[in-house]
């Protein structure tokens, strides 16, 4: 079948690879629609690991379902695309999110497990959930995504009345924002140095307003500002302007990744007392959650999606995500055109 796979820095390669098999365990799943994620783009700009098929936001239908019972073929699903342990003290707990093997096989983030950048994957049967029947596969494919926003909101705790600082206008940043504004926050703002991006957090209705973080005088005006700020850009400037521009006494969420160091003047946070959290992924029951809530309509998800392209345009694609200029949100990839 064919795949997209990494072939070194920026680059992508078309190649055949071979179908995965039933297995015991493993759900068989034909992809319908897969996401291009924010922390894919750093594998891309890496070029490594090479030949690894991204793809861990998605949605398909069922092949096999591996011996699980309530699962039958045609059945759509999705998927947490984790690797956890089940035993260790993290698994124990239900917190399979910081499990020391929760990405080591994951679905689209391990050599071993390719993910959704091609038409067939196969996945641990139980990260599988069904798809409502009035969820169509574009929201199924978003799930994911969503619920690493509702994880880290969760995590920031938003108070009916909080002032909050989004920064970056990426897909998670922007459920970052409709989550807090569900929340009852009061006054929700998107810092962003794309000024497209920026925009259409106002226009899609999830920011109150939006800052331009390039715009020093702009940024001066809003220190000490917010209640509660969530960072999900992961680079040294944006967690800076998280420490600045947060209350004394604030939290800040680290959402955003990073491959590399990050380097911030940390009497900010001492001065200020400044309770700084890392968000990564999801907790199950979470991931369950945001499917409930895209279901019943309470959450509107699909407006985040800018296009849906083919397997041959991934290239074109993650050359526009990383080009800083794009005003492109989420791209979905149906890899069966």
């Amino acid at each position: 079948m064919k795949s997209v796979a990494i072939k070194g820095v920026r680059e992508f390669i078309i190649k055949d690879v071979p179908e995965p098999q039933k297995e015991e365990g493993k759900v068989l799943i034909k992809v319908h629609k897969t996401g291009i994620c924010g922390s894919d783009l750093h594998y891309f700009e890496l070029g490594n690991p090479v030949g690894l098929v991204m793809g861990h936001e998605y949605a398909g239908t069922v092949l096999d379902n591996g011996g699980r019972e309530d699962l039958k073929v045609g059945d759509r699903v999705t998927a947490l695309p984790i690797s956890p342990c089940g035993h260790c003290e993290a698994c124990l707990s239900g917190n399979i999110h910081y499990c020391a093997e929760t990405w080591t096989h994951g679905s689209g983030l391990s050599l071993d497990n390719p993910g959704g950048l091609a038409p067939m994957l196969s996945v641990r049967s139980d990260m599988v959930f069904k798809l409502p029947d009035n969820m169509s596969d574009e929201e199924g494919a978003l799930v994911e995504p969503t619920a690493v926003g509702y994880h880290a909101i969760n995590l920031a705790d938003i108070d009916v009345g909080d002032d909050v600082l989004v920064i970056g206008a990426g897909v998670i940043g922007l459920m970052c924002a409709m989550f807090a504004k569900k929340s009852g926050a009061s006054n929700v703002v998107i810092s962003e140095t794309n000024e497209a991006r920026g925009e259409a957090a106002v226009k899609l209705g999830v920011a109150d307003n939006w800052i331009n973080a390039k715009d020093e005088k702009v940024m001066n005006d809003y220190l000490n500002t917010f209640d509660k700020v969530l960072e999900c850009c992961g680079n040294s400037p944006a967690v800076n302007s998280a420490m600045n521009l947060v209350k004394a006494g604030g939290k800040v969420i680290l959402v955003g990744v990073s491959m590399l160091p990050i380097n911030f003047n940390s009497i900010q946070t001492v001065m200020k007392e400044i309770t700084v959290i890392g968000a990564i992924a999801y907790k199950k029951e979470e991931f369950a959650k945001c499917i409930d809530m895209i279901a019943n309509k309470e959450i509107e998800v699909d407006k985040f999606i800018s296009k849906i392209v083919t397997l041959e345009d991934v290239q074109s694609c993650y050359e526009e995500l990383t080009s800083g200029t794009s005003n492109s949100i989420k791209i979905l990839v149906d890899p069966n055109k």
